[in-house]
């Protein structure tokens, strides 16, 4: 009986050496040590317990937490008047409108990336590190397109996030959100965790997210994300950043296990093009799918990749990409619908070449395709009233636009405040103002200089193909 005591104990320990369960063989010693030494077991077994709540996922926390902050706007809104003001002779005044998203350190030197909806707006700008220090941040670019935002801080030598690769991300892998959730609500600046798996990736999704109307080529998630938590860095198991947290769909506004981020290897391109120039250059070649009219999203997800346009003279034209070539591929990437193509250009380099694989009646060929510049980046630009940047409008514009009117100026940039103004915003096209014609962006100039203090003037704006107009006075 001892003896095959003896052989049984020998044999778990053989095991556990090599590898299957070590700790339950160091359990049998320690044990026996503890008949000596109670004290000794004490702190042995502590020790063992901490090894063992050491997972990928604490690690990936301990790696990218320090890098994780929380930023805080300011917007200051036109508030009525309060009715009982009135009668002691109060007038409209200002609310200030707090805001609260999630950022994440990539430069030593202050620079953090966050979603361009979390400082859409914003007045004042300011970032909570995890310590609960405060810094100033000023706005160095941002990408609505993208919802991605690039703002920066006076500060050294700071803690810097990992960024990883998206392109091979693996479905059903870690995926860990980080960011702050309700902000304050929770009492502190301490970043909150949550962990799921990747769900699913290239997904494109059109409706009501946190941010813009319209999000492309993202990641899938069930890790919690919730309000404030946009802008957040979305880690693997590595602790390295594989995606920007932005976007949840969910018809409480909490979570519901479908979060999206935006591919990190996308935000990179952008984030440098904002730090580098201060703005994005928009990948072009100059072909247009057609556009399905439906309410039916089945519909648009099945209707393929059929170009309607080629702008004359672009970079499709000279690639020989004609109306009704239906595009397969881009690269590896399948093109199913006109979704799939957005994806693809939101992630094209200026500068670079795309392989397309298309079909043109029964045959099938590849063609490489330049990426260049949208053609409004390079052309003169006309500024007025220091707070709008026009162009005139070209035919190559024109057409990538899908502008009714023969000429014009469009609106290539406009401030905040001339656009909460005026109701004019980026892409739109001025024609006339006042009884002036516009041919080119310089005779907006011109006009509002004639015009200007001799009364109202009145812009007549086309947008996606309907004329309105927008009255304002130079004093």
């Amino acid at each position: 009986m001892g003896g095959r005591l003896k052989l049984s104990t020998a044999y778990r320990c053989r095991e556990l050496i090599f590898g299957v369960l070590v700790v339950a063989c160091n359990q049998t010693r320690e044990s026996s040590a503890a008949q000596q030494n109670p004290a000794s077991s004490s702190v042995n077994r502590g020790a063992e317990v901490s090894a063992s709540r050491r997972t990928a996922i604490t690690q990936a926390v301990t790696k990218i937490a320090p890098t994780v902050v929380t930023v805080q706007t300011e917007i200051v809104q036109r508030a009525p008047v309060d009715p009982f003001e009135m009668f002691f002779g109060g007038a409209s005044g200002s609310r200030v409108q707090p805001g609260l998203g999630t950022g994440f350190i990539t430069r030593s030197d202050g620079v953090i990336v966050t979603n361009a909806h979390v400082v859409a707006g914003a007045t004042n700008i300011s970032v909570m590190m995890r310590d609960g220090k405060v810094f100033p941040a000023k706005l160095i670019g941002a990408d609505e397109t993208n919802d991605l935002a690039v703002i920066k801080i006076d500060a050294r030598d700071l803690p810097v996030a990992t960024l990883g690769n998206s392109d091979n991300l693996m479905i059903g892998e870690w995926a860990i959100a980080i960011g702050n959730p309700y902000g304050f609500l929770l009492g502190n600046p301490e970043p909150s965790v949550s962990a799921g798996v990747i769900s699913a990736i290239g997904r494109n999704l059109v409706g009501a997210g946190e941010g813009s109307a319209a999000y492309f080529d993202m990641i899938q998630t069930d890790a919690a994300i919730n309000p404030g938590n946009s802008g957040g860095p979305l880690v693997d198991a590595d602790g390295e950043v594989i995606g920007v947290n932005s976007s949840i769909y969910s018809p409480s506004g909490g979570s519901v296990g479908l979060g999206f981020a935006i591919p990190i290897n996308r935000a990179s391109r952008v984030v440098d093009d904002l730090v580098g120039h201060g703005a994005v250059r928009r990948p072009w070649i100059g072909a247009q799918l057609r556009h399905l009219n439906s309410s039916n999203p089945r519909d648009i997800i099945a209707a393929g990749a059929v170009v309607q346009t080629v702008v004359p003279e672009s970079p499709a034209a000279k690639s020989g990409i004609q109306v009704g070539d239906r595009i397969l591929k881009a690269g590896a990437r399948p093109i199913r619908n006109e979704y799939d193509w957005q994806a693809v250009l939101l992630g094209a380099h200026v500068g670079d070449r795309v392989r397309l694989h298309v079909q043109r009646g029964s045959r099938e060929f590849d063609v490489d395709v330049p990426v260049a510049d949208q053609p409004e980046v390079g052309a003169p630009k006309v500024q007025v009233l220091r707070e709008l940047e026009l162009t005139t409008l070209t035919p190559a514009i024109r057409a990538e636009h899908n502008v009714r009117s023969r000429s014009g100026a469009i609106v290539t940039n406009v401030t905040a405040r001339v656009a909460d103004q005026l109701g004019i915003q980026q892409g739109d096209v001025i024609i006339q103002v006042n009884n002036t014609q516009i041919q080119r962006a310089e005779d907006v100039a011109r006009a509002i200089d004639v015009y200007g203090g001799r009364g109202p003037i009145r812009l007549f704006v086309e947008r996606s193909g309907a004329v309105f107009f927008t009255d304002f006075v130079i004093r």
